[in-house]
């Protein structure tokens, strides 16, 4: 959810708080490795002003768990929740952490790309060309994650970075994607934003 989008967090139920905090904590470790392999202080800041949203979340959480508890039912079941947004707030911190390794030079910090080399989710960088047939559509009618198995977790256009985009942000020609899941998704992926191999549009979305 974006922030113009979303309300005040005095006005967030729990349900909307926890969903804020598991989203967040779902992206912010993407985009500090991200930050790492493209040596981006932009990415970075990012992922501290994620780090500094975390912490309000869990403290509005704790807010509203302090007012409605009213019994040890209510304080027994409320602990579980607090245990949950304790938990993501302590992934924003790890995330905090590692764009800390920013400012030690990249040839002192090979073993970052090897990890994620090593892993099975690869994060990669992908730029649409002019010929793709991703370009001039939104992310939704391209079913991006559904095609390829990447999910976007940050895309940087002429207007500057856009982290965890909406369904609704239209790609366009020199876009550049950053993503992640597997090394196959990936080359496919590359595959159709070099125009190298047309989008496989879904019936729905090519008869809108």
């Amino acid at each position: 959810m974006a922030d113009e989008d979303r309300p005040d967090l005095e006005d967030m139920t729990v349900q909307e708080l926890l969903t804020e905090m598991k989203d967040i904590s779902e992206v912010i470790v993407d985009l500090a490795y991200a930050s790492l392999m493209y040596n981006s202080r932009a990415m970075a800041s990012k992922v501290n002003e994620l780090e500094d949203e975390m912490e309000e979340l869990k403290y509005a959480m704790r807010v509203k768990a302090l007012l409605a508890a009213r019994t040890k039912e209510d304080a027994r079941e409320l602990s579980g929740i607090l245990q949950i947004a304790s938990a993501a707030d302590r992934i924003s911190h790890a995330a905090g952490e590692i764009v800390d390794l920013l400012d030690v030079p990249p040839e002192k910090r090979p073993f970052i790309t090897n990890l994620i080399n090593e892993s099975d989710e690869k994060i990669r960088m992908v730029r649409v060309s002019q010929g793709s047939d991703m370009a001039g559509n939104t992310i939704a009618k391209l079913g991006v994650e559904a095609n390829t198995g990447m999910k976007i977790i940050a895309m940087k256009n002429r207007y500057g970075w856009i982290y965890d985009p909406d369904d609704d942000v239209k790609i366009r020609a020199g876009d550049d994607l950053i993503v992640r899941g597997t090394e196959d998704g990936g080359n496919r992926l590359a595959d159709f934003a070099s125009g190298r191999i047309p989008w496989e549009f879904d019936e729905e979305a090519s008869d809108e």
